[in-house]
């Protein structure tokens, strides 16, 4: 176990073999981390938290020439009391997890998101930067949240739900914009949702839906391309 001297680490905390913990991280009462995972700088951990093994928390962005976006960290990464961490998941700075969220093992969730209280995220899932997540919201195992996309309260994202926010394709410059979901609304398994769409409030999303335009509050589509169903 690496701990850098100006770290306090209460009594309560159990720190598994190997793991390091970096300059500026806080951690409260009873937290636990697993072996071999790595808690960067500016990492603030609430009281009661769980994370598994191979995790990585804190981690900086960075980019290449063929990225559009500006990709700097805003802040530390913030976890909320009572959340728990999956094994081999990565979390950048910047992003803030409200309190009792749950990430599962393997997941992945870029810089400057914010999910809220009770969230669920599933396991292998990914979650891209600028992204904004409601309260009791349900992400299951391998969906893709693109990045800047809106997600509200009470949203159910079906395993390998796969969404976009590039309408060109990275042909030619132009601003990102991911699905907005309003309050309540469910996304079948293996469904697609295009750029900018706005999926209204307890919208239902049939499996493999291919949606392409905007769907309005309380109704249900579905096919390729999506299509209200009576």
């Amino acid at each position: 176990m690496m701990v850098h001297p100006s770290v306090h680490v209460p009594s309560s905390c159990v720190i598994g073999e190997n793991v390091v913990i970096e300059e500026g991280v806080t951690l409260g009462e009873n937290v636990q981390v697993g072996h071999h995972s790595v808690l960067l700088k500016g990492t603030i951990l609430e009281e009661d938290i769980m994370i598994g093994c191979n995790s990585v928390l804190g981690c900086q962005p960075f980019k290449n020439s063929r990225i559009q976006h500006e990709n700097n960290a805003e802040g530390e990464l913030y976890v909320g009391k009572g959340s728990r961490i999956g094994n081999g998941t990565i979390i950048y700075s910047g992003t803030k997890l409200s309190r009792e969220v749950m990430v599962g093992d393997l997941a992945s969730i870029r810089e400057n998101t914010v999910v809220g209280q009770a969230t669920v995220i599933g396991r292998n899932a990914m979650v891209e930067c600028r992204t904004l997540i409601g309260e009791r919201c349900l992400i299951q195992t391998s969906a893709y949240i693109t990045a800047d996309m809106v997600l509200e309260d009470d949203v159910f994202i079906g395993p390998e739900v796969s969404t976009s926010n590039d309408k060109y394709m990275v042909r030619t410059s132009t601003s990102l914009k991911g699905p907005h979901i309003k309050e309540g609304a469910s996304i079948g398994n293996n469904a697609t949702l295009l750029p900018g769409i706005i999926i209204g409030k307890n919208a239902m999303i049939g499996a493999g839906a291919v949606v392409t335009k905007d769907v309005t509050d309380g109704c249900t589509v579905a096919g390729v391309p999506a299509r209200k169903i009576p």
